[in-house]
């Protein structure tokens, strides 16, 4: 791929590098994939996770002045941010409508624009560049990985951090695989023996969880009368002849085929003999991924897995941990990163549990709550996508609001696919609307977020479902 080559090119050409990536699972591989990429290469660089790319950390670069930036899953939407800032993107996320801008006092003469022009040249990889959605065709792990190759054809070794950032960033849901250029990069850490993957129960904790815990926690997809209740899930096994133990509780890696196969035929007749149909159902087998030279039975080898791992270190600041991880630690920060699993899981069961405690606010074509403290702002997205999982039927998106620790009001919102495939587009409505009263956002079409001032909340409700209707009248008009 040529702009590949073109950021490698860049990249060898500069001795001082610094490496800014995003603080989730996918942002984190990128961020890994980078680094082990310019430690082969004997660069001087740091590394630096944020939650937020703004004009203040921007600026900051600006004033450190190194000789280049590399910006990993996040810099498209702030392109219009980075003049006089020599600077390279691997990302892929809706990029800001307008490219570099010069400022009035740059534009006095021809020969003064065009120099700087040449200056602030920043070159990006980004999917939507190229027609393709970045929620599903790659990922910012990915196209991290790309330029890497371009660097060093030992890279490839990397290519096992781009699948799990993918799997991450939830690229895997849509098609219950990966597709389009994942499908690319999944080949080739096939054929290096990075990665294994073949059809199997898409249950979370496959390597780890106890197979009634895993049935227990399944919200992708919602498992009737059984989703949330640890005894139900018990008793549904036992029905089934399927012992829980032996010498310890049994996992899904522990059973044999036919004791699968039994369980996901029952699971499928329940869902159906409940009302919740085939496409429900079809959602309960799906492609899994395995690094192949990970530990069997460990949060390491199932890349999903993996990826939430990564995840609890990012949401708690703690992206370093992951980072650590990923660059091959399997003692002090492995056992660090399990400690920050524990915690990220014991705090995803009291969110919901709170959002049941105080309740939905519902509206016509969208439901909402506010946790306020009682939910850490880099979680209550999630917490929002186990409660719509939760509800099965229900086809209203979920808009989640949380105190944040800047003053503002964090706000995460999660569609239900059915509303993505009729045309509706969170990242643009969050960030048309957030930008209306005064604050930021972006992200994808099925999950995107935004920040807020405080006291808006109501306001930004309006708007938010003024949009959405808007979009679905328009794709309705099209239908017919």
């Amino acid at each position: 791929m040529k702009i590949a080559r073109e950021i490698a090119l860049k990249i060898k050409n500069a001795e001082d590098i610094v490496v800014i990536s995003h603080i989730d699972a996918d942002g984190i591989t990128a961020g890994s994939i980078a680094a082990r990429s310019l430690e082969r290469l004997g660069k001087n660089f740091r590394i630096e996770f944020v939650k937020q790319l703004d004009a203040r950390i921007i600026g900051n670069l600006k004033d450190e002045n190194p000789q280049l930036v590399w910006f990993t899953d996040l810099g498209s939407g702030m392109l219009h941010e980075m003049y006089g800032l020599n600077a390279v993107i691997t990302d892929h996320h809706v990029p800001s409508a307008s490219q570099v801008v010069l400022p009035r006092e740059k534009r006095k003469n021809l020969s003064t624009f065009f120099d700087a022009l040449n200056k602030t040249e920043i070159l990006q990889l980004n999917p939507h560049l190229f027609n393709k959605d970045g929620a599903v065709d790659i990922s910012g792990s990915g196209t991290t990985y790309l330029v890497a190759r371009e660097l060093d054809r030992r890279n490839v070794d990397l290519s096992a951090l781009a699948i799990v950032g993918a799997i991450g960033d939830m690229q895997d849901t849509e098609y219950l695989k990966l597709v389009g250029t994942n499908r690319i990069l999944l080949r080739e850490a096939k054929e290096n023996g990075y990665i294994d993957y073949f059809m199997d129960a898409r249950f979370f904790g496959r390597e780890t969880r106890p197979v009634y815990k895993m049935l227990q926690y399944s919200t992708d997809p919602i498992l009737p009368t059984i989703t949330g209740d640890e005894k139900a899930a018990m008793r549904f096994l036992r029905e089934l002849g399927i012992p829980l133990k032996r010498e310890s509780w049994r996992r899904w890696i522990d059973l044999t085929i036919e004791e699968r196969k039994l369980i996901l035929s029952e699971l499928v007749k329940l869902i159906l003999r409940m009302g919740y149909g085939h496409e429900l159902a079809s959602r309960l087998i799906g492609e899994v991924y395995i690094l192949s030279h990970e530990e069997r039975g460990t949060p390491l080898r199932d890349a999903k897995e993996f990826a939430t791992l990564l995840n609890a270190c990012g949401r708690y600041r703690q992206a370093f941990i992951g980072y650590q991880v990923c660059l091959g630690d399997r003692d002090e920060y492995y056992k660090r990163a399990l400690s920050m699993l524990s915690r990220h899981r014991r705090n995803l069961v009291e969110g919901i549990n709170f959002v049941k405690e105080i309740g939905l606010i519902k509206r016509e074509y969208l439901q909402y709550f506010h946790a306020g403290s009682n939910i850490n702002e880099n979680i209550v997205g999630i917490v929002a996508s186990m409660i719509l999982s939760e509800e099965g039927k229900e086809q209203l998106p979920i808009i989640a609001f949380a105190n944040s620790e800047d003053g503002n009001i964090k706000v995460s919102v999660r569609s239900p696919r059915v509303l993505v495939n009729q045309g509706v587009d969170f990242s643009i409505i969050m960030k048309e609307a957030s930008a209306m009263v005064g604050g930021y956002g972006g992200g994808h079409n099925i999950a995107a977020g935004a920040s807020i001032p405080p006291g808006k909340e109501e306001e930004f409700i309006d708007i938010v479902e003024k949009m959405l209707q808007k979009q679905l009248e328009g794709a309705n008009s099209r239908i017919s």
